[in-house]
């Protein structure tokens, strides 16, 4: 597996240069002793308190981009702390990624109360996306009633010869992206508003319309 290896310390101080350095050595080594492929090694300076950390959205991009697998990282606390941290885990367990500890010498195993919190957020958050899907449905479905036709957004430029492009509404996409969705939440969702489209082509669609 292609892995990213993240290291962190609270502050710039040039003591804590040491600590950064062990993280790397240990997170290496775990990374020989299961055979992944170090691809990236990410550090911050930051509190574990701060969610606005350079190298976490660095990170994060990777995985969105789906150009690593797993996470190295030497303790849960390295990640984050308080909320942080579980809105952390809870981002990477969307994105289906799996994270190493050196501590733990293998996959990351988290206290009961930290599963129990993650179980809850997930609740509250599938039963928000069912409520934003059944918003949007009623939007669509009043507009089309009053002759709104979403084909007419719709472009075929670039069309690929021979193949049929599936049509679905590249806005709503990047609107979806800029809410930290990942790509197969909204592969379903759009799927939910009548447009069969896989999580691979809306990530393709989506990366050419960055190009444009």
């Amino acid at each position: 597996m292609r892995a990213i290896i993240y290291c962190r310390v609270s502050t710039n101080k040039s003591e804590q240069e040491t600590s950064l350095e062990r993280q790397r050595q240990e997170l290496n080594e775990l990374a020989v002793r299961f055979g992944f492929e170090v691809i990236a090694s990410i550090e911050d300076q930051r509190s574990g308190y701060d969610i606005d950390r350079e190298g976490i959205f660095e990170m994060l991009d990777y995985f969105g981009e789906g150009s690593a697998d797993c996470l190295l990282i030497q303790d849960e606390t390295r990640l984050g702390r308080g909320n942080t941290k579980i809105a952390l885990f809870h981002q990477l367990q969307k994105l289906e990624v799996p994270v190493y500890t050196a501590i733990h010498d293998g996959k990351l195993e988290l206290s009961e109360s930290d599963s129990m919190v993650l179980q809850i957020v997930g609740i509250v958050e599938e039963y928000q996306r069912k409520i934003h899907n059944a918003k949007i449905r009623r939007g669509m479905k009043k507009a089309v009633k009053e002759g709104y036709n979403p084909a007419d957004n719709l472009s075929n430029q670039g069309k690929a010869p021979g193949r049929e492009r599936v049509p679905f509404p590249i806005e709503e996409v990047v609107r979806l992206r800029r809410n930290k969705m990942t790509f197969e939440e909204i592969a379903k969702t759009l799927n939910n508003l009548g447009y069969p489209v896989s999580k691979a082509t809306v990530h393709r669609r989506y990366q050419e319309y960055q190009n444009t």
